[in-house]
């Protein structure tokens, strides 16, 4: 069976099923006017003092490609972020298989860091492709691998209520400053069918001499909003976006077609198009920016093409154990 017919076939299961739950195609339509009515009636104010920082480096730790043939690959999300000299673990993949040690971790040793050099921990969103695992989702919490990774009691700062069993859990329920130079966005709302809605933040870097880079998990916010969010709360100009921004157009890596229509944000009749896909490419293209650099979990290979064609060398796609450095 070609790829276009398994998508096709899927599109038509799921709508079927949201036709045959009505339900589920209601509670999304409550959450989707909930989403907008946050948006327009939370002002959030731009953060005092954040600061600038001098040195940013983003190495990819989990990802769907990877730079060599040495480093695990999955449909999962975590980045190493250093902020001249701090150490932020930002998602922690997927652990698909519930492996010890996971992905995660043997990349990290691969990559010669240790979880013992952590500073903290940054959650963008609570699904399990960047909390580690479908369990860890359901239980409100994340995991760097099948068995407990000790923390050291570092903060993990979350867009939502969770727990951690050695980490110092911070909810961050609005824009916040972390560090010099580092804040988070503040949670945005996105209305998901079937599987309920998400609040997802951005880690937010203001590099000196450069300006503003918003590390991204999945872009479930809409690229539009999230691009306001960090204007407002930060006051600097984007220089770049990292990470992932949903646009799997032509075809799933998740779930043989679902993650384009269960995670789009969208009805289950409803497709993310090529026109949107395009729209978002020629949005980043016009701002100026220096550096974009997709994520490749939760896009799919023509998406990528789009950004590439749009962005020309200011583009690059997100590769595990390629490091991304801003400074």
């Amino acid at each position: 069976m070609t790829a276009r017919a398994t998508e096709t076939r899927y599109a038509a299961y799921w709508a079927v099923a949201g036709i045959a739950r009505p339900f589920t195609v209601l509670q999304f339509l409550r959450d989707r006017r909930e989403a907008d009515r946050l948006w327009e009636t939370t002002h959030p104010v731009q953060l005092a003092g954040l600061g600038s920082a001098t040195h940013l480096s983003i190495l990819p730790l989990v990802e769907q490609y990877a730079a060599n043939g040495r480093l695990a690959t999955e449909p999962g999300v975590s980045y190493l972020v250093s902020v001249d000299g701090k150490k932020i673990l930002f998602d922690v993949g997927w652990n698909r298989h519930n492996e010890h040690p996971s992905p995660l971790l043997r990349n990290l040793e691969a990559l010669g860091v240790s979880v013992s050099e952590l500073d903290a921990v940054f959650i963008s969103h609570l699904h399990l492709d960047h909390v580690g695992g479908r369990e860890c989702q359901s239980g409100r919490t994340f995991a760097l691998s099948a068995r407990p990774v000790e923390l050291g009691g570092i903060p993990a700062y979350v867009p939502e209520s969770m727990t951690h069993p050695s980490a110092r859990v911070e909810v961050l329920a609005t824009p916040g400053k972390l560090a010099e130079g580092v804040a988070s966005s503040g949670p945005l709302m996105r209305a998901i069918w079937l599987t309920g809605p998400v609040f997802e933040q951005t880690l937010l870097v203001n590099v000196a001499g450069k300006g503003l880079v918003m590390i991204v998990g999945c872009g479930h916010p809409s690229l539009d909003r999230m691009i306001e969010q960090a204007r407002v709360v930060t006051g600097v100009p984007l220089y770049g976006v990292v990470g992932g921004l949903h646009f799997p157009v032509t075809g799933s890596r998740v779930g043989r077609g679902r993650q384009n229509i269960i995670g789009s944000g969208k009805l289950p009749w409803q497709r993310i198009t090529q026109e949107e896909a395009r729209e978002a490419a020629a949005l980043l293209a016009g701002l100026d920016l220096g550096l974009v650099a997709l994520s490749a979990h939760d896009s799919c290979d023509w998406t990528l093409g789009v950004f590439e064609e749009a962005l020309g060398d200011r583009y690059r796609t997100v590769k595990a154990g390629e490091a991304i450095v801003v400074a």
